[in-house]
């Protein structure tokens, strides 16, 4: 522990007192507690759940709730029901927050554009376009779907459909429409959201033949909405697609309805190694009672707030921006790279909005450190916290965070699409330590288990939750037995969540995440998976084959390359590399872009098909093969020593792109 110096110490923070803290005090008072620290406020929140989340709903006032009434109805995850009975509406919640005339949502581009919605304006529209999908027949549990950038366009849609008890699910624009196509349709949506194109890096992406392409290949959809973003002028003589201004017009306001609350709210999608990527349903109320305690508690946001979040609407942190607006404030809705024109810009940004709060990942702290921010320069004064999640923050990169920016706390979170939420992350009763995530979160029972599930302390285990959370999905889409569900997360170790994190949890409760234990893509916080990319570098008649790895070093680095076999060996020149990195990028995602190509003469196995993405990765980053991979479940051992010797080369830092 002797690396892990102090960074911020929130006992001479010069900070108003903390909402965390004003829940411990609640405690106190109802139950004859006398909790001073985090620590005390953890362990019973783990040990006692029904009591923490009952306290958590009555001091958020989410709802009407009966003296008598049961938190969980006893039965052991992932079956576990919450709150059963209890009637509310996710939607319902974050609109009734804030003053009508307070600001919203922030819309901002790369270009410099801004626009503001306020709070009366976003209740407005998104009653508008409830009544719309009303008008057009849409019914509770009925699906839309959005195939949409980061704009307020997208919050007026989840918020619309949530309200009326429809089901949300959406995709970023950066996705090409075949791997938009392969998550949403699935869910048979009777709506799409869309705009016709977007801006990223300076270049417009249009989109107009992807939205006429999803249309064509989902025939459930029955009602297309097109937000005009490249084609402002553009007219629809076809009754089932209508413009945005059009679908808010004409028709009677409708506000939300009460739902269950194990009722589907949205489904988000995991990213997947193998096959489609698998949908997870999440409810109205478990989402919600998440949101305020990491939101509230946890990330201490309050009405007076800014949040802004780096991210698209294809990944969990988008719903996270969203549910942001719980707590009477406002948020930052960026469509565009954060580099463009470059990577100062989103910090002018931060400056000129006055952002209190700002979220981003480790690779963009890199790119800031690397270009010599003198943040001194800028006026970050209003700025008193930043989240970074997407991958491990480094102790070098967590120092340089506290002497760039100040002593303001630089949370490192970990959680995922799986729960929408945080496992572990940061308190405001908590120091932080450089890379430590500075606590387990309250009411989640994390613990990192050996090989044997036996709980360690100071020792690298996966991380496990041995107790049910209100925000574990209700299923999988389509796993109507829960077969799916439990393959997931309970194979592994029965009764109990394994995540596929390797974790070390420290004596003073600190959490170290030392990588995946799967092989999940994840650069620059925005997660892929692998069969995305071979299936679109695999529709290259010159490739037979290819396996993507996503390598982090020690450094904070992340290192993606794809090793390919060729119809034609020895035929690997830059212009079939060039067409490679085409096709991932129109196919699959300009953001999951190989850093190099490589030609190898096969892609190791194991004997029933599968490739060895986890353990060649594990080679790579230098682990032993002998202890990596079994031989006997291989199907030619021999192909592995390619991987070894790309993976020495690598980390001595030899010249080895292409």
């Amino acid at each position: 522990m002797a690396e892990h110096e102090l960074l911020w110490d929130p006992a001479v923070a010069n900070r108003p007192e903390p909402r965390m803290a004003q829940l411990m005090e609640f405690a106190n008072r109802r139950h004859d507690f006398a909790f001073t620290d985090y620590d005390s406020l953890w362990a019973w929140s783990v040990r006692d759940p029904d009591a923490f989340w009952r306290d958590v709903w009555e001091f958020f006032e989410l709802g009407e709730l009966e003296a008598d009434a049961a938190v969980t109805d006893g039965a052991p995850m992932p079956g576990t029901r919450w709150f059963p009975g209890s009637r509310l509406n996710f939607a319902g919640y974050l609109l009734a927050q804030g003053d009508p005339d307070s600001i919203a949502i922030v819309g901002a581009d790369e270009a410099g554009e801004r626009r503001t919605m306020t709070r009366a304006e976003l209740r407005r529209d998104v009653a508008a376009l409830a009544g719309r999908m009303i008008e057009r027949g849409i019914v509770k549990g009925d699906v839309v779907a959005g195939y949409i950038p980061n704009i307020p366009e997208a919050i007026v849609g989840v918020l619309a459909t949530a309200s009326i008890g429809a089901v949300w699910s959406s995709v970023g624009q950066d996705y090409a429409w075949q791997a938009a196509a392969d998550r949403i349709g699935q869910l048979d949506p009777r709506v799409l959201i869309a705009t016709d194109g977007y801006r990223f890096g300076g270049a417009e992406h249009d989109r107009a033949e992807a939205i006429a392409a999803l249309r064509s290949a989902i025939p459930s959809i029955s009602l297309t909405i097109v937000i005009p973003r490249l084609h402002a002028n553009a007219e629809y003589v076809d009754d089932d697609v209508l413009t945005w201004d059009a679908a808010l017009t004409g028709v009677p306001p409708v506000h939300a309805i009460d739902v269950e609350f194990s009722d589907p709210l949205w489904v988000l999608f995991t990213s997947g190694t193998t096959g489609l990527p698998k949908g997870l349903v999440h409810g109205h109320g478990g989402v919600l009672i998440e949101a305020v305690k990491q939101i509230g508690l946890h990330w201490d946001l309050r009405d007076d707030d800014l949040m802004f979040w780096f991210t698209s609407p294809s990944w969990v942190m988008w719903n996270l921006l969203v549910c942001s607006l719980a707590t009477g404030g406002a948020i930052v809705c960026f469509d565009g790279s954060p580099s463009y024109p470059d990577v100062v810009s989103l910090w002018r940004m931060v400056a000129a909005l006055k952002v209190t709060y700002f979220g981003t990942s480790p690779s963009f702290l890199q790119l800031t450190r690397a270009t010599d921010l003198e943040s001194a320069k800028l006026d970050l004064a209003a700025l008193r916290a930043i989240g970074t999640t997407g991958s491990p923050l480094p102790v070098d990169l967590h120092r340089w965070a506290r002497d760039e920016f100040g002593p303001i706390p630089v949370w490192s979170v970990s959680g995922g699409t799986d729960v929408v939420g945080a496992f572990v992350g940061g308190s405001p009763l908590v120091p932080v330590w450089a890379g430590l995530l500075s606590a387990r979160n309250l009411g989640v029972a994390v613990e990192a288990w050996d090989e044997n599930g036996t709980p360690v302390i100071g020792q690298v285990g996966e991380l496990v939750v041995t107790k049910p959370m209100p925000s574990m999905p209700l299923r999988l889409w389509g796993d109507d037995d829960f077969s799916r569900y439990r393959d997931a997360y309970f194979s592994t170790f029965p009764g109990v969540w394994r995540q596929g994190d390797w974790i070390s949890v420290f004596p003073n409760g600190g959490v170290v995440i030392h990588g995946r234990s799967d092989a999940t893509l994840n650069r620059n916080g925005v997660r892929m998976g692998s069969a995305d990319i071979y299936a679109a570098a695999e529709s290259l008649p010159e490739i037979v084959e290819s396996l993507v790895l996503g390598v982090e070093d020690g450094d904070g680095g992340y290192w993606m390359p794809l090793f390919v076999t060729l119809r034609e060996p020895g035929t690997l020149d830059a212009e079939l590399v060039a067409r490679v990195r085409q096709v991932i990028r129109e196919n699959a995602s300009p953001r999951h872009v190989p850093d190099d190509v490589f030609e190898v003469t096969g892609i190791p196995h194991t004997k029933t098909g599968k490739k060895l993405e986890i353990p060649l990765k594990r080679i790579v980053q230098g682990a032993d093969p002998a202890t990596a991979v079994n031989p006997a479940t291989v199907d030619d051992q021999s192909l592995i020593q390619a991987f070894v010797e790309h993976g020495r080369r690598w980390r001595e830092g030899e010249s080895i792109g292409s």
